[in-house]
């Protein structure tokens, strides 16, 4: 099983920009579905941007236009680019993966969290105004 370490969260003010970075144990490029997922205290945590075996992205409407996902597939490694940040971006940030997920539509992806098996222990993102 799969094993995933977050890492890049930090604090920045509203305009600010964090790439966060989740190193997984093995190779994931053909055998996942990749995602990110994010979570405030008393709300469920929900997807924002998630990546197919075949390289194709999908984001949130709330994030659109301001993430990036990727993969660097030599480092087994996914990242979210988050440029243009706001307050409503402060959550735990989570990388998830999925070995039976093929594919995932926009409407679906907020609330997509039962279809992954594996997870990160999440990173921390503040944004303050």
């Amino acid at each position: 099983q799969v094993q995933l370490v977050e890492s890049g969260g930090g604090s920045v003010q509203t305009g600010g920009s964090l790439r966060l970075s989740c190193a997984a144990s093995e190779y994931t490029d053909s055998t996942y579905f990749m995602a990110w997922f994010r979570q405030v205290p008393g709300k469920e945590r929900e997807g924002v941007a998630g990546i197919d075996r075949d390289g194709i992205t999908i984001y949130a409407d709330s994030v659109k236009g301001r993430f990036t996902i990727s993969k660097d597939k030599p480092k087994n490694t996914l990242y979210l680019q988050m440029n243009s940040l706001e307050p409503e971006d402060t959550a735990m940030y989570y990388c998830a993966a999925s070995p039976t997920l093929l594919s995932l539509g926009v409407t679906a992806l907020p609330g997509a969290m039962p279809h992954f098996e594996y997870w990160g222990q999440g990173t921390q993102v503040t944004v303050s105004s």
